[in-house]
């Protein structure tokens, strides 16, 4: 197994674009993280160098694709299996926006509001045959899902404590519950415990 090698944050985030760029068009690129981890954050921090790639980008949220309250709280709001199982739309996201993408260069960039739990209204949005499109979001490993590049940012359980809210502790359980039982491997792993000083390990 390679070793991880410490390198800055704005290296890290152009090694990364060096990857995602090269794919062929149109491309989706995973971003897996716990929210502690704000991956949206950093796939945002990625797609914004795809102009000096030659490139299109767009990120989705997958918090936009969370299912509505009544069915992820069908158990109690801090139910860990529910936020493993029922909480995020995956299937939806496949539906509206990988495949769209590939087959017809559009995707629907948000299905719920997860903050006023109705459904989003987003239009579809058309895009550029070059576009690389970075998904982000808890748990998307091991879903089945086709992506051609897949990024983790991995946090350790002390790190996952120290800054995820009290209220959202079970979150942690149930990530730790779903690598075990979908053990795959990303293409390119992140040490992230300290975003200042992240360290990187490709496949």
């Amino acid at each position: 197994m390679p070793e991880f090698a410490a390198l800055t944050p704005e290296a890290l985030a152009d090694r990364i674009a060096d990857r995602a760029f090269a794919l062929p068009a149109p491309a989706v690129v995973a971003v897996d993280g716990a929210d502690a981890a704000d991956p949206v954050r950093f796939a945002r921090t990625v797609a914004d160098r795809a102009v000096g790639h030659g490139r299109a980008a767009a990120v989705i949220a997958l918090h936009d694709f969370v299912r509505p309250a009544s069915l992820r709280y069908e158990f109690g709001r801090t139910d860990e299996l529910s936020y493993r199982t029922a909480w995020f739309d995956y299937a939806a996201l496949n539906r509206e926006v990988l495949q769209p993408l590939r087959d017809h260069h559009r995707y629907l960039p948000a299905l719920w509001n997860e903050r006023t739990d109705r459904a989003a209204r987003a239009a579809t949005r058309a895009t550029p045959p070059n576009t690389v499109l970075f998904v982000a979001g808890p748990m998307l490993l091991g879903r089945d899902l086709p992506f051609d590049l897949t990024v983790s940012l991995r946090m350790s359980d002390a790190a996952l404590r120290r800054t995820t809210p009290e209220a959202d502790h079970f979150t942690i359980a149930a990530l730790r519950a779903h690598e075990r039982e979908h053990p795959d491997e990303p293409d390119i792993t992140v040490a992230w415990d300290h975003p200042g000083r992240p360290a990187l390990r490709l496949r």
